[in-house]
């Protein structure tokens, strides 16, 4: 059987499962081909993905939906397909992802206890949504894998944060700097 035989098919609707018709059955066969594109997966082989797909939901999202909210714990991993979302904190905007392939979602399990951030849906957003506290029902080896990909996934989204909030603190404080010259002169 092949990947398509373990993907559940979603309707326009949030997260109805449908059976697909001629045309969604297309749109569902176009996402499992940009699944198997995403940065992070590109190393699975078909019985991965397979794995993969079992404990995971490929979820539409309308323009405006909220997909996570920071006050709610919710256990899952997001990876954008296509479409974009805003991520806010306290009503705040932060950014926009649009890549097919960035990720968000459950920090919780890497220390923090509750998501940092909200997420909406800019457009019609398709994303592949993971339960993490299914991984640990996988197979070692697949359990392992699928840890691996999703923390170094995480990793690299901290690291360009990181990054990000540098920048923008050496830009304040430079323009704090400057301000403190300008009042003292």
């Amino acid at each position: 059987m092949g990947i398509l035989g373990f993907f559940e098919p979603m309707g326009c609707s949030k997260e109805a499962a449908t059976m697909p018709t001629n045309g969604k059955l297309k749109d569902n066969v176009d996402i499992i081909e940009k699944i198997k594109t995403l940065p992070a997966l590109e190393s699975f082989d078909e019985n991965d993905l397979k794995e993969l797909l079992r404990i995971s939901k490929i979820v539409r999202y309308e323009p405006g939906d909220l997909i996570v909210d920071e006050a709610t714990y919710d256990g899952w991993i997001y990876y954008l397909i296509s479409g974009r979302v805003r991520i806010t904190k306290s009503g705040n905007d932060l950014a926009v992802l649009q890549r097919t392939g960035d990720v968000f979602g459950e920090v919780g399990n890497m220390g923090s206890g509750e998501l940092s951030v909200s997420v909406y849906a800019l457009d019609e957003a398709t994303c592949l949504k993971i339960d993490i506290s299914s991984v640990d029902g996988l197979p070692n080896e697949n359990r392992y894998v699928f840890r691996y990909v999703i923390f170094r996934g995480f990793a690299e989204v901290l690291a360009k944060r990181l990054r990000i909030t540098t920048e923008k603190f050496l830009a304040a404080k430079e323009e704090i700097d400057r301000l403190k010259e300008a009042a003292g002169s």
